[in-house]
């Protein structure tokens, strides 16, 4: 005979109301009453859960859904909606749902799957008085929980502009109070905006901030919002950082910061983050990361080895979780590589090693052995070292393409671009219109002079992927710094900065047009503007060779000081100092 498990629980939990634990005072018992589990019923319960394990499933929800209608129980209306969707009959599972409804009208779990099946149904104009019931039902303690918990089913609608329609519909009278309006307005402000209706999100946030500017879910709505209108939003952020922000929101603002490449505006929050919670350990990563993009490395070795010393000590509960309890975190992976790279930078390979060392982590073993590499190729054993990265395995294609893209990294940090070049042409043959592969081919013949060759392989690229906006750019500075068809120059940076609008290198790139055009004035606000969104060597040169041509020579060896102690190697940087100045 097969085991019936669901067929015993269901049964179970039909008794399980009737099989309360008794008081130990016999008297205080209440009096005795019988389940309506008759021999009948158990025969419908029985035969449902046979018909399920026959894969009768049309037998097995009719069976459980009248059972369910005789001894109306939830637990058998919860059963007859699983059914259903073991069956992928989501109409069926929602007539169980009406039922259970109907028979138990106060339930709230019966309205719960109600309006989850609405919702994924897309029959939202029946989703509204489930969403009334489930809002009326609580506690006015309560009611902020009540209304993130309700607006969490219409995330998942297909029409989302009809579902913050009808959730800012079913709230209505919790946005004009000034307890539960600002939540109300933050939940139909994330609806509007997964709607992709950024003013109105935007306006909402505006409500909810008016009646509390210091409240949680607008702050949170608002720094989605930051890359709609970041001036605006910025605002409403304002009133709530200035307070004192929960650091998880902080943290949450500081990485949308980074993700708009506004690096300096999150180095000034992290700062801040670091100094209001000294024990928040992903305030101290955060911080060690971007101090170390910006060069700053004694700063950045600092936070790293803060966040490190803050990070809890593993547990171990048994054997079994001896090999998780020995695994490195993988945000601890990220502050051991960027150590091991302070430490390379700083001429010391034997403390880059041991850093290394302290990785334990199959996932990260690639980057762990690229580093090693790196390491390797400073110490004169550049072919050792791309060995090491050609031994590692491969499990699919996808590794091999990364390996290529490693070894590649190993060459061109120790200034081999003829070897680049060969490695890129060979994997060009495996990876064939591999567009990374392509533009790398293309930077690579540039720097081994070659420009027609590289003007061809971007124009090749621009034909097959017109979004790669990178070749775009990359086509446009090259020619601006030859100083050729400047017109062209400025329609493909134009173009680039169409796709990525704030990406400093490309506001670079247009400076560097403005400047070979002869419009200093220009190119120098686009520069300054470029340099303090993205401190970077190579900006600097640019922004101190403007500065020169101005007769700001004071000005532009300052800009020059600041590219040296980004990065003294530079070699952009270096040639600009030395053409220009003479000297280092």
């Amino acid at each position: 005979m097969p085991r019936i498990p669901h067929f015993v629980t269901t049964c179970a939990l039909v008794l399980a109301s009737w099989a309360q634990a008794q008081d130990s005072d016999p008297a205080a018992a209440p009096p005795t009453a019988n389940s309506r589990l008759t021999a009948e019923l158990f025969y419908q319960l029985l035969l449902s859960e046979l018909s399920l394990q026959n894969e009768d499933i049309g037998s097995a929800y009719g069976l459980m859904l009248g059972a369910a209608r005789r001894a109306p129980e939830p637990q058998l209306f919860q059963r007859a909606i699983e059914i259903a969707l073991r069956g992928r009959d989501a109409n069926a599972a929602l007539n169980a749902a009406k039922a259970w409804q109907q028979a138990l009208p106060e339930s709230a779990e019966a309205d719960r799957y109600l309006l989850q099946l609405l919702v994924g149904l897309n029959r939202l104009g029946e989703a509204l008085a489930p969403t009334q019931r489930l809002l009326a039902r609580a506690e006015e303690r309560e009611r902020g929980a009540a209304i993130v918990f309700v607006s969490r089913f219409f995330t998942r609608a297909s029409d989302k502009p009809t579902a913050a329609d009808l959730l800012e519909k079913a709230l209505t009278k919790d946005l004009t109070r000034k307890d539960t309006g600002p939540v109300a307005w933050a939940m139909v402000g994330n609806l509007r905006l997964l709607a992709g209706a950024k003013p109105a999100a935007l306006a909402a946030a505006r409500k909810g901030a008016s009646l509390d500017p210091l409240s949680e879910d607008v702050a949170l709505l608002s720094v989605n919002l930051l890359d709609a209108d970041f001036e605006t939003a910025q605002a409403l952020l304002a009133p709530y950082l200035a307070a004192k922000p929960v650091p998880e929101i902080h943290m949450g603002y500081i990485r949308k910061l980074i993700e708009l490449q506004r690096y300096p505006q999150a180095l000034a929050q992290v700062q801040a983050l670091s100094r209001a919670q000294p024990n928040y350990p992903e305030a101290w990563l955060v911080r060690g990361s971007i101090e170390f993009q910006n060069q700053a490395l004694p700063a950045a070795e600092q936070s790293l080895k803060r966040y490190l010393d803050l990070l809890p000590a593993p547990t171990q509960d048994s054997a079994e979780d001896e090999a998780e309890a020995n695994a490195t975190p993988r945000a601890a992976v990220q502050a051991y590589l960027l150590l091991a790279q302070i430490a390379q930078k700083n001429r010391d390979p034997a403390q880059a090693m041991a850093y290394l060392e302290r990785i334990n982590s199959p996932q990260d073993a690639a980057k762990v052995q690229l580093r090693r590499a790196m390491v390797l190729a400073q110490q004169g054993n550049l072919d050792q070292a791309r060995l090491l990265v050609r031994q590692l395995p491969e499990k699919d294609a996808e590794d091999a393409r990364s390996k290529v893209s490693m070894e590649l990294q190993l060459l061109r940090e120790n200034q081999q671009e003829q070897a680049a070049y060969a490695l890129l042409v060979e994997a060009l043959q495996t990876f064939s219109g591999d567009a990374e592969l392509s533009y790398e081919l293309a930077i690579s013949a540039e720097k081994l002079g070659r420009p027609d060759e590289m003007e061809r392989i971007l124009r090749s690229l621009i034909a097959a992927k017109p979004d790669y906006h990178a070749a775009y750019n990359a086509l446009g500075y090259s020619l601006a710094d030859r100083n050729q068809r400047l017109q062209e120059a400025r329609d493909l940076v134009q173009k680039a900065l169409e796709f990525s609008p704030d990406d400093p290198f490309i506001i670079d790139s247009m400076a560097w047009v403005e400047f070979r055009s002869g419009n200093l004035v220009e190119s120098l606000a686009l520069l300054q503007k470029a340099f303090s969104v993205r401190p970077d060597p190579e900006i600097a040169a640019h922004l101190g060779e403007v500065l020169w041509t101005m007769n700001q020579r004071e000005q532009a060896s300052a800009a020059w000081q600041e590219g040296l102690q980004l990065n003294r190697d530079n070699e952009t940087l270096k040639s600009t100092i030395l053409r220009l100045r003479g000297s280092l």
